[in-house]
């Protein structure tokens, strides 16, 4: 849309009065926009209702959101002075991203979201199609059998921007994100495996330390099996295709391998002339049969510790929701009535304007009837 992409980011104070207690907290936020690859400039702090004066600050020529609602915590629009001032433009929401929705995933504390057809938004007739079971399980706030929670009431759930679906990955998609640039001659590959699961800062620390090991970095993304098998739970809480465009955002990447294999082997390592490989400071699993991933690696002399002196984690971030299950609860019946709220008002809206149209138009064709001599009958008019 533009040439120069500057991204303002809410503090966590701004986040707590209009919208609820956010999953990551203000400075690992900022780190993660930094780590984006189309961002230019990341702007802390920026206000929750985004001001002309903001815009000409920092010489943006108009402002960009997503096409969902986004309400203050007076239940306003919080683009409504940009709209005004014809410095608004709009994108295309991506179905099945949102953090709704990662945060029911974590809620429920099932096995089979990161697998394709399970955990898709009910169909039946007497069930709203925007309403997802994983959705349902924030409402009711109770640990239930899915069996279970199919049969309970989830009438609550239904904005359509709140509500999830789920993500369907796409070629196109994946063109999209990955930057399409190869390695040039002489260039010194890194290759980097791991789940890279709600990809966070800490990976994106840890991935700038591993682009600094070198010239080209190839990030081995492991299966959904294989992340469950030594992960276990619920993990991944994303699946394959979402932590491979999560990973391809990142601007320290240059390419994924989808569905990597566990054991790095020569064969892998000839094909992508891999000249490092590296790893982080957490502990190494052993593949299935108990062989250690990592020792031809070890063997070419090859392998490299990085430490990004982060300490988040995907377990941490999960422990977060969980500790706070009633909060993060609360924060999305919260928004979930605001959007109502707001939804009603724009349907009410659309319906006096088209009554008013019809008012106008009545009252024309009269005036122009009487001006031609005509006394036409209010049903003529409307025939």
């Amino acid at each position: 849309m533009g040439d120069y992409l500057i991204v303002g980011v809410h503090s966590d104070a701004e986040i707590m009065e209009h919208k609820g207690p956010p999953v990551i907290n203000e400075k690992e936020r900022y780190a993660m926009v930094r780590a984006i690859k189309w961002v230019d400039e990341v702007i802390e702090g920026a206000p929750y209702v985004t001001e002309i004066e903001t815009l000409d600050k920092y010489n943006c020529d108009f402002c960009v959101h997503g096409n969902d609602i986004t309400l203050d915590v007076d239940g306003n629009d919080t683009y409504r002075k940009v709209k005004a001032a014809g410095r608004y433009k709009e994108c295309q929401r991506t179905a099945g991203v949102s953090t709704t929705d990662l945060v029911g995933r974590m809620l429920l504390m099932t096995k089979t979201h990161h697998m394709i057809g399970h955990d898709v938004p009910s169909r039946s007739s007497g069930d709203n199609p925007s309403i997802n079971i994983l959705q349902c399980s924030v409402a009711l706030g109770s640990e239930i059998s899915l069996g279970k929670l199919k049969q309970k009431s989830c009438s609550s759930m239904s904005s359509p921007y709140t509500g999830v679906s789920q993500f369907l990955p796409t070629t196109r998609k994946i063109i999209q994100f990955a930057g399409g640039k190869e390695p040039a001659p002489g260039d010194t590959i890194v290759y980097c495996p791991g789940a890279f699961d709600l990809f966070h800062a800490g990976h994106a620390a840890f991935l700038r330390e591993a682009r600094k090991m070198g010239d080209f970095l190839i990030v081995g993304l492991h299966t959904d099996k294989e992340v469950n098998r030594y992960d276990g739970g619920n993990y991944p809480i994303m699946n394959l295709h979402e932590r491979t465009l999560s990973v391809l955002a990142c601007r320290y990447v240059d390419e994924v391998v989808i569905g990597a294999p566990p054991e790095i082997t020569g064969d892998l390592l000839d094909h992508f002339k891999v000249n490092v490989v590296v790893q982080g400071m957490t502990h190494i699993q052993p593949v299935a049969d108990g062989v250690d991933p990592y020792e031809e690696p070890k063997k070419r002399g090859t392998l490299k510790l990085i430490d990004s002196k982060s300490d988040l984690s995907t377990a941490k971030i999960v422990a977060r929701i969980i500790e706070n299950r009633i909060r993060f609860q609360q924060r999305n019946k919260k928004k979930q009535e605001k959007e109502l709220r707001m939804i009603q008002l724009l349907e009410r809206r659309r319906s006096e304007d088209v009554e008013r149209r019809k008012s106008e138009e009545l009252q024309r064709h009269k005036t122009e009837a009487r001006e031609q001599g005509r006394q036409d009958t209010v049903e003529e008019v409307f025939e």
